[in-house]
């Protein structure tokens, strides 16, 4: 079973993510509110998966990928960012940090999202 960790402050987008994946059985859902619950559940946890939002209260999502990509212990792990930050900067931003995958959320139903993360998997 793969272990996925959401980090996502809007509380409704969390659960409708959460609710989706968790259908799938092959998937373990795990979500944290901000950057600093998300920094401690990645290292606790070590998901096999990480979905997350740049914009969060307290350490923003750019500072939280930058940190994962600097631990050795989970700087493999894959992460997918979820935003609203649609510019091209953040989105060459978050690659450049080492992001596997950028999906601007309005572009995206939750369906595509769960199909995005699948296709992280498979490769």
């Amino acid at each position: 079973m793969s272990k996925i960790l959401i980090i996502e402050d809007d509380k409704f987008l969390r659960e409708l993510i959460v609710t989706k994946l968790s259908k799938e059985k092959d998937y373990l859902v795990i979500s944290a509110v901000d950057g600093e619950d998300g920094i401690k559940k990645i290292k606790e946890e070590k998901p096999n998966l990480i979905l997350l939002d740049l914009i969060l209260p307290g350490i923003d999502g750019f500072e939280v990928l930058s940190q994962i990509k600097n631990d050795p212990d989970v700087s493999s792990i894959p992460v997918i960012i979820l935003s609203n930050l649609g510019q091209r900067e953040d989105i060459e931003r978050g690659i450049t940090l080492g992001a596997n995958d950028y999906l601007i959320k309005a572009h995206f139903t939750p369906g595509e999202i769960v199909e995005k993360i699948k296709a992280i998997f498979h490769k």
